[in-house]
């Protein structure tokens, strides 16, 4: 099983300091095996996490700044509400975010949740079922600006004139698209259809186990791949020091899970970057 160091808080002792921390914490993951590093994106922290006035910042920015003292480690926001920028607009960005960074950017989204930062800022927030719809429009609209068909789309919410995109992406067919979430009918359908990567947002085995047998169920149903999607899960909530913690991985790979997503914690972000390196990847490398 592989490991992924996920940058979820900027607090730290001094604001001045937190380029050279983030830039320490993404070159002690990316020596140390390390094989994905996220970042949080949002405008504001999530409430459950901390203070909304915490520091926050722009997703894409970071990781363009990640990207530039890295080299090897795979890049993603974890994950973008599909809310959040105009599909086109995204799909250039994370267009990109692959050139520079020569082929590591994933395309990380989701259908967006945090109601309070959008009316903060300004930014329409309509109903489930729409962000939903949304989403799928966003999903073609990056799949057809990363083919050699730039002409236009037509959607129900999004209307583009021309889909050109150049300098096309590096990746190959193109940067991979990462679908985060847990919601059985609607977020694990779209997995299945256009996905080729899932973030289970639990770290429980059981729930795991039947979150993959859906998600098996919608390839089946759409025709895709299931052993073609990795999948991931968000193991944040598992204490790394309890006796459970390597059998409950055990159990999380043997279900078919390939790479578990650790957050840094406030303050020692270098800290634990260090911690899972030296604790975390050589045992999960082991399973």
């Amino acid at each position: 099983m592989r490991t992924g160091l996920h940058i979820w808080n900027y607090t730290v002792a001094d604001g001045a300091a937190i380029p050279t921390v983030l830039e320490e914490s993404a070159r002690i993951a990316e020596d140390g095996g390390i094989d994905q590093l996220t970042v949080m994106d949002h405008w504001f922290q999530m409430e459950a996490m901390g203070d909304p006035a915490e520091p926050m910042l722009e997703a894409y920015t970071t990781l363009g700044f990640l990207a530039s003292v890295t080299s090897r480690i795979r890049l993603a926001p974890l994950v973008t509400g599909v809310t959040y920028r105009h599909p086109g607009l995204l799909a250039k960005t994370v267009t990109t975010l692959d050139v520079l960074s020569r082929g590591r950017a994933v395309l990380g989204i989701g259908a967006a949740w945090y109601e309070r930062e959008h009316h903060a800022l300004g930014v329409p927030y309509p109903a489930l079922k729409e962000r939903f719809e949304r989403l799928e429009e966003a999903l073609q609209i990056a799949l057809q600006m990363w083919s050699t068909n730039d002409g236009a789309y037509e959607g129900a919410h999004y209307r583009l004139a021309e889909t050109l995109n150049s300098p096309p992406a590096t990746s190959r067919p193109h940067p991979p698209i990462m679908i985060g979430g847990k919601g059985e009918k609607k977020t694990l359908r779209l997995a299945a259809q256009y996905a080729q990567i899932v973030n289970l947002t639990t770290s429980d085995p059981d729930q795991v186990v039947h979150l993959l047998e859906v998600l098996r169920r919608h390839c089946d149903d759409v025709g895709t791949d299931y052993d073609a999607i990795e999948k991931q899960v968000m193991a944040n909530g598992l204490d790394r020091s309890a006796p459970d913690f390597l059998p409950t991985m055990q159990r999380l790979g043997d279900a078919g899970v390939q790479l578990a997503v650790f957050g840094v914690r406030p303050q020692t972000q270098r800290e634990t970057a260090e911690e899972i390196v030296r604790d975390v990847v050589p045992a999960l490398a082991a399973l």
